[in-house]
């Protein structure tokens, strides 16, 4: 049985704020360590603590409080000048407020947190005694304070490792030091594996997908999908008076219907259901748009969560680096939260790990020691547009096409056909890597690849920018919503077909004397740039009738191709409709058109699947013999 029996409301009302006070708390952290005299923020940062303290006991959650108030009397002494910020004091900080994220992780399962690790609690009794590590003379102290000198060639280890043994859970005390009261020695470990980091700080790692049933301290319903969202009473009072509005506008429609049934059909009457008509079009295009805001979440909500795992992975591989946040304002449905998370904590430590240079390398470039990694989000239209950039030293094409090659991932002769775009965009590749050995934190070649993968999934697309010397930037374009998807409506005889807008670069005429075979592939060249022609009967396996007209230039991360179709129908925002039960492959869903026809919504990446398919088709396959074409041309000019 739950130990908060009758209180799952109050529980949950207790967790979704402190969640967000521990995320703001953790932000105001890594700009109190660039801004240590900041007493405006140390107060801050005092008063989210005290208020998850505060809460917690109202819960009788007695292990939470004792470690958040230790925490808590930590901060009070630095903000009256007792202690001085220091990278030693702020790993201890850090490592507690990881160690009350876990505890509500237990608290979601519905049982009071267990103690904190002991050696925890000791390391911040030990930093608030002040004795070593606020010394501001001397080499920076230990957490904990050793009985004896390091071994040889551990003199110099950051003393940010030994805290993390301690809070890991490796043995605290050695038989020497265990009689020692006032000092403990802490073994020297290696420093906290990538997913370790993410996991302090999202509470889950970032090889769990908010969709995953690990074990991460989560309830079983919260790791499906945390379905609830806040929602402006403002945006909640526009939506009501809408509504009745559309009220009134039913009873006017609902009256006229009546006089017409009654043989009411003059001029007049007709006029006032128009304007009836007319009216409800635009309230309920006003109420959708409505609707549609509520779903609609600061993306800061997501950025938050950032600057904490840039710092500590930074700290882990030796380098200063500072994650800069712009446009957390910029709005995103709520639907798209939670899978953004694992792509941009992969591209965050992409920047972190390979885009930015040692401090040494640095320096020779006539470059500063810190180095920054920008995240910003944007709308542009009606997409997002979020940016990772960082100012390191950027990507080589040549090389990259020289590992893909290496690795087999392609060849030769496509190596030579590909300009620097194409080249970046290698690195999307499933098994490619630049690293020349495989750590915790890359070199398995499979994040960036996650990264487009789960890009897509949410109709968006990610690019590259990069300058050799100047750093590298990952642009991700994505829908304003899920729910809304603009599409082009697309026809292979009389049966249309729903292409993704965003895919979509332009339409253009195919004329059969301007094909050309290409390596055995069908070709067109277009403004210079030579691209495969793939007809859309033989992505479906349908049997073609007859020659394609028209082609669709379409874009998906670094391939671009022409679609090839019978005929367009126009451009329409379609609101999508999932197959939960039978879905064909190649289907993303269907939607209903304004005529009430049922459209399928075409999943073009899962279409062009195999390799194969994705090299282009023979010319055969989309070009029929010209004496077979001309009797059409002849008939189309009668």
């Amino acid at each position: 049985m739950s130990d908060f029996a009758g209180m799952e409301d109050l529980l949950q009302d207790f967790l979704t704020e402190a969640k967000d006070l521990l995320s703001d708390v953790d932000n105001k952290l890594v700009d109190l360590e660039r801004s240590p005299d900041d007493r405006g923020m140390l107060n801050d940062i005092f008063r989210g603590f005290h208020t998850i303290k505060g809460g917690a006991g109202f819960l009788n959650a007695t292990e939470l409080v004792t470690l958040c108030h230790l925490t808590e009397s930590l901060f009070d002494k630095l903000r009256n000048g007792e202690l001085t910020v220091t990278a030693e004091i702020m790993d201890v900080i850090l490592s507690a407020t990881a160690g009350v994220r876990d505890m509500f992780g237990q608290l979601e399962q519905g049982a009071q947190p267990q103690a904190a690790d002991p050696a925890l609690l000791s390391a911040l009794k030990t930093v608030q005694s002040g004795e070593k590590a606020s010394a501001p003379a001397a080499a920076p102290a230990p957490v904990a304070a050793r009985t004896s000198a390091p071994p040889a060639g551990q003199g110099n280890e950051p003393d940010w490792k030994q805290l993390h043994a301690a809070v890991a859970g490796a043995p605290a005390t050695s038989p020497a030091s265990a009689s020692t009261p006032a000092a403990t020695a802490v073994v020297p470990a290696a420093p906290p594996s990538a997913d370790a980091i993410v996991q302090n700080a999202l509470g889950r790692r970032a090889t769990d997908h908010p969709g995953s049933t690990a074990p991460v301290g989560r309830r079983d319903t919260e790791r499906q999908r945390d379905t609830s969202i806040r929602v402006d009473t403002a945006r909640l009072d526009q939506v009501l008076n809408l509504s009745g509005e559309i009220g009134l506008t039913k009873n006017r429609l609902n009256a006229l219907r009546s006089d017409i049934l009654n043989g009411s059909n003059d001029t007049e009457t007709l006029h006032a259901l128009d304007l009836a008509v007319s009216q409800l079009d635009l309230l309920v295009s006003d109420l959708q748009n409505a609707v549609m805001k509520t779903r609609m979440q600061p993306i800061g909500r997501l950025f938050q969560k950032y600057p904490r795992i840039a710092r500590d992975l930074a700290r882990s591989l030796g380098k200063d680096v500072e994650l800069v946040l712009a446009g957390e304002e910029t709005e995103i449905d709520k639907t798209m939260i939670e899978d953004l998370s694992d792509p941009i904590i992969h591209l965050i430590r992409n920047a972190v790990d390979h885009g930015v240079e040692e401090a040494g390398e640095r320096r020779a470039a006539g470059k500063p020691d810190k180095s920054e990694v920008h995240l910003e989000a944007r709308q542009e239209g009606d997409h997002i547009v979020i940016l990772v950039s960082d100012d390191g030293h950027g990507m080589n094409a040549d090389k990259l096409r020289a590992k893909a090659v290496e690795r087999g991932l392609i060849s030769d002769e496509e190596a030579n056909t590909m300009d620097e775009r194409q080249s970046f965009n290698l690195i999307f590749l499933p098994g490619f890597s630049l690293a020349a050995k495989v750590s915790d934190v890359s070199g398995r070649g499979v994040g960036m690849d996650v990264v487009r993968t789960n890009i897509q999934k949410l109709n968006g697309s990610i690019d590259i920018r990069s300058q050799q010397g100047k750093g590298t930037t990952f642009i991700i374009s994505l829908p304003l919503t899920l729910a809304i998807l603009p599409v082009l409506l697309v026809r292979l005889g009389e049966q249309p077909f729903a292409v993704p807008l965003s895919m979509v670069r332009e339409i253009l005429p195919i004329d059969p004397a301007e094909v050309k075979e290409v390596g055995g592939r069908a070709t067109m060249v277009v403004r210079g740039e030579v691209l495969p022609i793939l007809p859309l009967t033989s992505l479906l396996g349908w049997e073609q009738e007859r020659t394609p007209e028209y082609g669709v230039l379409m874009q998906m991360a670094e391939m671009s191709f022409i679609l090839a179709i019978d005929s367009f129908a126009g451009r329409e925002d379609a609101v999508i409709k999932s197959l939960d039960d039978f879905r064909p492959k190649g289907v993303a869903g269907v939607t209903t058109l304004s005529n009430g026809q049922i459209v399928l919504i075409l999943d073009m990446k899962e279409l062009l699947g195999a390799a194969g398919e994705q090299r282009g088709v023979p010319r055969a396959m989309l070009v029929k013999p010209k004496q077979a074409a001309k009797p059409k041309l002849e008939n189309a000019t009668a």
